[in-house]
Parts: C-alpha cells; sequence; structure tokens
C-alpha cells in the first residue's frame, strides 16, 4: 500500500477536520492537505519528467508545506528524502547526489544553498514560497499511485562510523507497521487531537506525523520554528488532546520553565533519542503529570524497538520503579528483540550483549551499499550496535554505544566525521573525538588532539566542513592516546580519563 493513501482517505471521510495549524491558527483542513498535496504529486510528474521510484529531498527546517510536500512525494509514487536543514552545504550536497535526488523542496533561506551546488545538483530546485510551489498544488489532483509495500518511501541519513551518512531504506510497510505500534501501544491517537511538532520534520517529527494523518489529527507547528518553552506552554493549553516527542534536551527545558503550563490538555510526551537520567524523568512527572512515555528505535528501526508504557512510568508504587524508569522499557508487539553475544547467541538475562531486532519496522537496507547491509542485517536480525541487557521481567536496559555516537541535545554526532575533518589539518598528528555527559546537553562534543595545532583553526576548519552543532566544545591536547596492542585507540579508556581529569579539577 502506499503511505499517501491514509491522507485520501482522511480528505474525503474527514474534509473539514483540521490537519495543520501554525501557532494557534489553523492553517488547513484535510480537504485542503489532501487536495494541494494531489495537485502537487500531479505537477512532479507532468511538470518535471518524475516517475515512481524516483527520490525527492526536502531540504527545510519546519514550515507549513513541509508535509504537503511528503505527501506529494509518496502520492505520485516517489522516495522522499529529508535533509536536516542545519547540516552544511557540503554535507547537504553529498546526500542529495547520493540519493539521486532529481528534485529538491526548499525554504526561501535554503534555495541560494541548494541552488547553487556543484553538478549532479537537483535538475528542480522549488521553493516553498515560490510561485512555481503554488502552480504545482493547484495542478488537477490525480489518483495515488499505486507502490508495493515493500517499496522504497523514506530514505533517511544517519551518520556511520566511516564518516559518511548512510541512507536507510524505510519502505511503505516499515512506516505502516511503525504507525500501528505507534498508534496501539505508545500514543493511541483520536480525530481532532493534536501532535506539536517541535522537533524538525526531517527526523522523528517527520515519522510522528504519519499515524496522526492516518487517524485524522491537527499537526501544529510553533510560530517561532524552534523550541521556546514558553511557547510551547502556551500550546499545550490551546489545542486539546496535545502529544509530543522531546529530547531529554527539550524536556528538561520545559520542565524547568517557570511559567505555567496547562497539564489538563496534555495527551501523551514522549521523550527518546538519548538516554535521560532518572532523576529529570521524576522531575518532569512531578510537574507534568502522568503523560510521559519512552520510544527507543533507530533509523533503522524507526519508534519501535521498545518503549516504556505510562503506566509504567507513573507506577511509584511498583518496588522496581527507579529501574523501570532507568531502562528502555519492554519490546514492541510487533518486533523480536534478543541480546547477543559476539557469536551472535541470545544471551541470559541480567548480561549484557548487543541488541538485535527483527520484524516489518525494520529497513530494507542502505542504499547503494550492499556490504553495509548484509553486515547490519546479517542472519535476519538488524544488529543495532547498542549494549544492553534484560531483566528478569523483560526490560531492557542500554548500557552503552558500540558505535561510540555522541547525543547531544537530541542530535546524533558521529565521533569519525568529525575526527576526519581535524585530521586534514597539517598541525594534527592524531585525534580522537569522544562524548562527556553534560547536564544540559546529554553529551557534548570533546576532542583529544595530538599535535600542535591552533584551536581557533580548529574550530574554524569544523565551521567550514561540518554542521556547527558537531564542532567540538573543548580542545584537549595530549602527547598521545590511549590505544591497544594493535594500535587501536581505545574510546572506552579515554572517556574514563576525561571523567578523572574532570573529578579532579
Amino acid at each position: 500500500m502506499n503511505l499517501a493513501s491514509w491522507l485520501d482517505r482522511a480528505g474525503n471521510t474527514h474534509p473539514e477536520q483540521p490537519a495543520m495549524a501554525v501557532g494557534d491558527v489553523v492553517v488547513s483542513s484535510y480537504r485542503q492537505l489532501a487536495r494541494r498535496s494531489a495537485g502537487l504529486a500531479t505537477g512532479l510528474r507532468r511538470r518535471h519528467g518524475l516517475n515512481p521510484g524516483d527520490s525527492v529531498a526536502i531540504v527545510s527546517a519546519n514550515h507549513p508545506a513541509y508535509l504537503e510536500a511528503l505527501f506529494a512525494i509518496w502520492w505520485a509514487g516517489l522516495v522522499a528524502v529529508p535533509v536536516n536543514s542545519k547540516l552544511h552545504a557540503a554535507e547537504i550536497g553529498w546526500i542529495l547526489d547520493h540519493a539521486g535526488a532529481r528534485a529538491a523542496f526548499v525554504s526561501r533561506d535554503l534555495e541560494p544553498t541548494v541552488g547553487g551546488l556543484e553538478p549532479p545538483a537537483p535538475r528542480a530546485v522549488i521553493s516553498f514560497h515560490s510561485a512555481e510551489y503554488e502552480r504545482l498544488t493547484a495542478e488537477d489532483p490525480g489518483e495515488v499511485a499505486a507502490r508495493d509495500s515493500d517499496e522504497v518511501a523514506w530514505l533517511f541519513y544517519t551518520s556511520g562510523t566511516t564518516g559518511r551518512p548512510k541512507g536507510a531504506m524505510l519502505t511503505h510497510r516499515n512506516l505502516v507497521t511503525m504507525s500501528v505500534a505507534y498508534l496501539s501501544e505508545l500514543d493511541p491517537t483520536s480525530p481532532g487531537d493534536a501532535v506539536l511538532h517541535a522537533a524538525p520534520l526531517s527526523h522523528g517529527a517527520g515519522l510522528w506525523a504519519i499515524p496522526h494523518v492516518c487517524r485524522k489529527a491537527l499537526n501544529v507547528l510553533p510560530e517561532s520554528g524552534s523550541f521556546d518553552p514558553s511557547e510551547i506552554a502556551d500550546l499545550m493549553g490551546t489545542w486539546a488532546g496535545t502529544s509530543m516527542f522531546a529530547a531529554p534536551t527539550m524536556l528538561r527545558r520545559l520542565v524547568e520553565h517557570p511559567g505555567d503550563i496547562d497539564t489538563s490538555r496534555i495527551r501523551t510526551i514522549i521523550w527518546g533519542g538519548a538516554p535521560m537520567h532518572v532523576t529529570d524523568v521524576v522531575g518532569a512527572l512531578d510537574r507534568l503529570g502522568p503523560c510521559l512515555t519512552q520510544a527507543y528505535g533507530q533509523g533503522e528501526s524507526p519508534m519501535t524497538i521498545s518503549h516504556l508504557p505510562k503506566e509504567d512510568v507513573a507506577d511509584r508504587s511498583h518496588p522496581h520503579w527507579l529501574e523501570r524508569l532507568a531502562s528502555a522499557g519492554i519490546p514492541s508487539a510487533l518486533v523480536e528483540v534478543r541480546v547477543v553475544d559476539d557469536e551472535d547467541q541470545t544471551i541470559a538475562s541480567g548480561e549484557a550483549g548487543e541488541v538485535l531486532v527483527r520484524g516489518d519496522t525494520v529497513m530494507r537496507g542502505y542504499r547503494g551499499d550492499p556490504d553495509a547491509s548484509a553486515l547490519a542485517l546479517r542472519g535476519g536480525w538488524l544488529h543495532t550496535g547498542d549494549i544492553g541487557m534484560f531483566d528478569d521481567e523483560g526490560y531492557l536496559t542500554l548500557k552503552d554505544r558500540s558505535k561510540d555516537m555522541i547525543i547531544s541535545g537530541g542530535s546524533n554526532i558521529y565521533p569519525r566525521e568529525v575526527e576526519e575533518v581535524l585530521c586534514s589539518h597539517p598541525g594534527v598528528a592524531e585525534v580522537s573525538v569522544v562524548g562527556r555527559p553534560d547536564p544540559d546537553w546529554g553529551e557534548i562534543v570533546v576532542a583529544y588532539v595530538v599535535g600542535e595545532a591552533d584551536r581557533d583553526e580548529l574550530d574554524q576548519l569544523c565551521l567550514n566542513r561540518i554542521a556547527r552543532f558537531k564542532r567540538p566544545k573543548e580542545y584537549i591536547f595530549v602527547p598521545s592516546l590511549p590505544k591497544s596492542n594493535y594500535g587501536k585507540i581505545l574510546k572506552t579508556e579515554l572517556r574514563a580519563i576525561d571523567r578523572s581529569s574532570l573529578e579532579e579539577a
């Protein structure tokens, strides 16, 4: 099936139901959203010659037209490539090239960036603010393109340890199953409920929109376009039955907001994307009430590896309540989850190993990378690279990330891509990047450098090559890095050294 059929259905059965709002103002009904997406799909095919299976990128911060474009891409039988708008131009260009994007929707501020890319740049760059975009939406609506459930719907680019992003191919089946899991276990939703997109639609928020369109709910964008705790608190009091995804940093800022929060209208707040301290969960529960739940997933299996149900978060009387708050919850009912040893053999509860998942939410593979696909999906299971363990009651606790990923403010940062930039400086002999625990951001990026480079030059090098949020917050110059007998840098030991230096300071 094609995901766009859900929007088509909503436009027919609930035409006047509000579909999109900016702040406290409704800007489109489901009739309007479906009509404009259908017209846009026709325009992509007729005016720009796109055919089913072609890739179309969206390079934009959150915008009212974002969901129009996303569902239009699917309506036309195309593949959506949502791109993080905060990336450096070189990073955006690499993703669009790798994805084979034949067209790109952009916000006004990013039109010069995408339009100025060297070949092979997208043939068509369509600004949400242009007359061309409005002409496309006014085209005659056509039927939703027939797509097999195992055709790719979404290319999610997630950085890898090789320093280059990998494009996880998520199919219509993957996203339908994800939506069913979301609606059945994580956040049951009814027509008229609202979802507040305070996080980028190019990431999880865009995925959250799919089950809400399925249930004819209202998608709300903050007017500021960013996460402002005061604005979020006001919007939670404006719309009934409001749900929101929040990275731990966002949730902490909301809890610390000094103004009033009308918790009676909050349906669900889902945290995820990074570990959250138990004390912070308790503080959020005290402030916001029993609306909290947690989701654990990856770009390769979005939202649906495990979840911590609301009733478990709120059950203070349970003898293992605090231990459960520290866990990633129980496996989703629609997937299988195992913890295995180095030979991929299932290990007993209480023992730590790699987390594996199998089910219809798991990606088809990585675009253009059969070796990485075979490695990640060997034996028919997604190897997450996360280290975890089950307790005797079936709750999964994550212990570490074997891929050394750093999560800062809910954004994934992979050390290798930062290290490759820093190593290009002639004064750097060796470098290793690690994450340092931080009370505000979860983790911050710290670079241990062997060599004699100027800090400002390293900073400028990062700003020229990668996104600003990825650059190190601190550079520490050392005579050597800890290594194994085989010459491999020991990041675990380096992180321990970093912790010790902070304790001694």
